[in-house]
C-alpha cells in the first residue's frame, strides 16, 4: 500500500486513476496534480513555483507522467532532496527506469506490478580489477540503445540490490550520465568504462 501522506514514488500502469485516489485519499487537505505524457523542464519549473508558495497546512504536489525528461528531473533534484515547509511530492509513473537513479535516492518507492527481473551478471562490481573491467566492456561494445539503458539499470540494480554496495554520490551520479549520454548517441563502450571505473577507483582507495 502507497503512504501517500509520507510522500514518494509511486510505479503504476493506472497514472490518473491512483492521482485521483491519492488526491480524494488526503481530502481536504490541498493537492495540485501535474498530470503529462512526458514530464518537461518547463513543467518542472511550474511545480517548483508551486512548490514554494507557503501553505498553512501540509500541500501534496502530484506529478504523473509516462516519461520524465532528464533535464526535468534535474531541475527537481534539490526541492525532492530540500522541500519548503509542508510540502510533499508524490511522483508517478508506469516504470522504475524512468528516473534517474539520483532521483530514486531521494524518496521511497513503492511498486503496484512485479518488478523485472534481472540476471546476474559475470562481474562483481566491489572486487572490480582492470582485467575484469575490460573483459566485460569487451562482451558488451556492440548494443543496441535500448539494450545499453537496460544494462546500465542492470548493473545499478547489482550495485545495489545484490552486492548491496553502498554507492557514493560520484557512483550513482555515474549511472544517470550514462544514461544521459546514451540517450545522445555516445559510444557505449566509452560510457561503460566511466561507469565501471567509478568502482574500480573504489577498490583501489579501499586498498
Amino acid at each position: 500500500m502507497f503512504a501517500s501522506e509520507r510522500g514518494g514514488i509511486l510505479i503504476t500502469a493506472e497514472l490518473e486513476e491512483r492521482a485521483r485516489e491519492i488526491e480524494e485519499s488526503l481530502h481536504p487537505l490541498r493537492c495540485v496534480t501535474f498530470m503529462r505524457d512526458d514530464f518537461k523542464i518547463e513543467d518542472a519549473k511550474e511545480v517548483i513555483s508551486e512548490a514554494y508558495k507557503s501553505e498553512e497546512n501540509t500541500k501534496t504536489l502530484i506529478l504523473g507522467a509516462k516519461s520524465f525528461t532528464v533535464p526535468a528531473q534535474n531541475a527537481l533534484l534539490k526541492i525532492l532532496e530540500e522541500p519548503p515547509r509542508n510540502i510533499v511530492f508524490i511522483l508517478i509513473a508506469p516504470n522504475k527506469s524512468t528516473f534517474l537513479p539520483t532521483v530514486r535516492s531521494r524518496l521511497t518507492m513503492t511498486q503496484e506490478h512485479h518488478e523485472r527481473i534481472y540476471e546476474l551478471l559475470p562481474i562483481t562490481l566491489k572486487n572490480l580489477d582492470l582485467s575484469g573491467l575490460f573483459a566485460f566492456v569487451k562482451e558488451h561494445d556492440r548494443l543496441k540503445k535500448h539494450e545499453a539503458k537496460a544494462l546500465i539499470e542492470q548493473l545499478m540494480h547489482q550495485a545495489i540490490h545484490i552486492e548491496k554496495l553502498p554507492l557514493t554520490s560520484s557512483q550513482l551520479e555515474g549511472f544517470d550520465k550514462a544514461l544521459r549520454l546514451i540517450e545522445l548517441n555516445s559510444r557505449f563502450q566509452s560510457v561503460l568504462v566511466m561507469v565501471l571505473m567509478n568502482f574500480l577507483k573504489e577498490v583501489k582507495r579501499g586498498r
